[in-house]
This record gives C-alpha cells, structure tokens and sequence, in this order.
C-alpha cells in the first residue's frame, strides 16, 4: 500500500504560480512512476502531467505544456509540481497517483490522493 497526500493548493491571481507538493509513504516512491491529475467542477478528471521513475522522462497534457513542470525528489519520497502562469481555467481539485510502470497514456494509476484544492482568480 502507498499512501498519498497532496499540499500546496490555495488561491492565487491570474499569472501566478504554485508548487504543488505529493508526499508518499508506505512504499519508496522510487519503485513507481508518478501522474498528476485535476478535475473542475462538473468535468471528468484529466491527466495534466507524468514522471517516471527516475525523473528521466516526463510528459504533459497540452494545456500545462510549457507552462507546468513535473518534478520529484526520491531521497524525500515527495513529487512536485511547479505551476506557472496560472489561468482561471486551471482552477481544480488537483490529485497526484503512482503507478508501477510509466506509460505517458496510461490513465489507470494503483493509488491516489486526496486532492488539494487549486483556485486560480481573474
């Protein structure tokens, strides 16, 4: 079992930027990949971005790209995720999850978070 627990979350202007943080415990994060999701209110969960074992590889939704950064920490079991030029469209419930392989398409992650709450205002 890997438990998940997301921070960082809060409420910032239009242009501003967070660093989301998902710190596990349990299990070395080492052994598994990493994704980051959010969901708006009344949408479906979408994949924003993910991170493999090693930090080697990563890969982004084309709505963060260039705009987010996906990063992690192994020695601190922690991921993180650097959000940059926030837009009111980015306001959502952002959760993190790990998975056994990295797969950039794969939307089927073994454990989740709780989310924190992203609120970003015009």
């Amino acid at each position: 079992q890997v438990q998940l627990v997301e921070s960082g979350g809060g409420l910032v202007q239009a242009g501003g930027s967070l660093r989301l943080s998902c710190a596990a415990s349990g299990r070395p994060l080492s052994s598994y990949a990493m994704g980051w999701f959010r969901q708006a209110p009344g949408k479906e969960r979408e994949f924003v971005a993910a991170i493999n074992w090693s930090g080697g590889s990563t890969a982004y939704s084309d709505s963060v790209k260039g705009r987010f950064t996906i990063s992690r920490d192994n020695a601190k079991n922690t991921v993180y995720l650097h959000m940059n030029s926030l837009k009111p469209e980015d306001t959502a419930v952002y959760y993190c999850a790990c998975r056994r392989s990295y797969a950039p398409t794969a939307r089927e992650y073994d454990y989740w978070g709780q989310g924190t709450q992203v609120t970003v205002s015009s």
